[in-house]
């Protein structure tokens, strides 16, 4: 079963809401999107595709490649038809593989009890046609095998991925609530920065959204931070295939940008995680890193886009201080951002209104499960102006 080379479904899930920027992403890459929906998309291709996706793509979560869909009304039929499938030409039999899942069905209680039902399928196929049983567990860096079980259909995936790669792979000190790279990368992609102005990120914290812009203002993915993917551990694979499209990445990357990016935070401690963190992403030299309260970062005259992502009091902070912070906020971008376009990434909207500003465009994301918004403000300098670049996100539905 070559499935390096065989075409078949590919889905490439993500959070919810970010699938318009998955979209552009996949896009640019030149694959032809078939369908479209609220978590995710899909398209056609073989394994090696996957590969460039899972290099490439800022805002996805899993690319998981279709083995097989069948009817299966009961745990019976779902065994039976993955017995059928030829895993000994898929996972090493002197390997290991995992199994995650996605199930709705009434006969089954608990996705566990799927899970065990995938593995026994191929172990026994395995173990008959080699005489030797693979290893398998909970840890997915290595074979991963995906059941989506909706009902009396059941499709059997590989996930590609392995680790989501949501995680970019640069942020070893995360801080205090972090927000999600994918997520990040998804907000700064919403906005209206055009890769080339001035990005200013007050209350950094652990610094993702700065680094994100440095990140795509120098072309840099998220495959040059990762050595270890699904698609490694299934038989067939080529890594030179890989390498080339590592090689690809690198020789993309921007290495001469002049761009002022700046991130400030009053915590010298948060300061310090931001700058390791850049510079385990190879962009510290691209941020300039500043100690202070956000009221006092310094603005380049230079416009572009200034970006806040404040605590909103459902896991930090004390609602009444933060009411104090949001007009703070809002009087900085007031008094301090002329000229710039303002963004402030919240899930509280009683918050929100404390900014005092009428926001020109409220763009729906989630964080994690909580309902946010990241609110637009243009900061008109005397008279107004063009807009930077013009976003345009449409509603993705199923």
């Amino acid at each position: 079963m070559q499935v390096f080379n065989t075409p078949s479904r590919i889905i490439i899930t993500c959070n919810n809401r970010l699938t318009p920027y998955l979209i552009n992403e996949v896009e640019a890459l030149g694959f032809d999107i078939k369908r479209k929906f609220n978590t995710g998309l899909e398209l056609e291709g073989t394994v090696n595709d996957c590969i460039v996706l899972n290099l490439n793509l800022r805002t996805a979560s899993q690319v998981l490649y279709s083995i097989k869909s069948f009817d299966a009304p009961s745990p019976k039929e779902l065994y039976d038809g993955l017995i059928e499938i030829p895993w000994e030409e898929i996972i090493d039999f002197a390997g290991y593989f995992s199994i995650t899942s996605n199930v709705e069905n009434e006969h089954i209680r608990t996705s566990l009890f799927a899970n065990v039902k995938v593995k026994d399928a191929i172990v026994d196929r395995i173990r008959d046609k080699k005489e030797v049983r693979p290893n398998t567990g909970s840890s997915i860096d290595k074979t991963v095998v995906h059941l989506y079980w909706k009902e009396n259909v059941a499709e059997i995936f590989l996930d590609t991925s392995g680790e989501v790669i949501s995680k970019h792979g640069y942020r070893k000190l995360p801080g205090k609530a972090p927000m999600l790279e994918a997520l990040a990368a998804s907000t700064i992609l919403a906005t209206k920065w055009d890769r080339k102005s001035t990005f200013v990120n007050p209350m950094c914290g652990s610094g993702t959204l700065a680094i994100e812009a440095a990140l795509i203002a120098t072309d840099r993915r998220p495959g040059l931070f990762r050595m270890n993917y699904g698609f490694m551990h299934i038989l067939g694979y080529d890594e030179q295939v890989f390498f080339e499209e590592r090689r690809k990445l690198k020789d993309a990357v921007i290495k001469h940008v002049d761009i002022k990016i700046i991130a400030s935070d009053i915590s010298e401690e948060a300061i310090e995680e931001a700058r390791q963190n850049a510079k385990t992403a190879g962009v510290d030299q691209l941020i300039d890193f500043q100690v202070c309260d956000f009221a006092d970062t310094v603005m380049p005259e230079e416009k572009g886009v200034i970006m806040f992502n404040p605590e909103y009091g459902e896991r930090m902070g004390v609602h009444s201080q933060l009411e104090i912070t949001y007009k703070r906020i809002g009087d900085f971008l007031k008094q301090q951002c002329r000229g710039y376009f303002g963004y402030v990434f919240t899930g509280n909207p009683d918050l929100a209104k404390k900014i005092g500003l009428r926001a020109s465009r409220r763009i729906e994301f989630y964080n994690g499960k909580l309902d946010c918004r990241l609110f637009e403000y243009e900061l008109y300098d005397g008279s107004r102006r063009e807009p930077l670049v013009e976003t345009v996100v449409e509603p993705v539905v199923e």
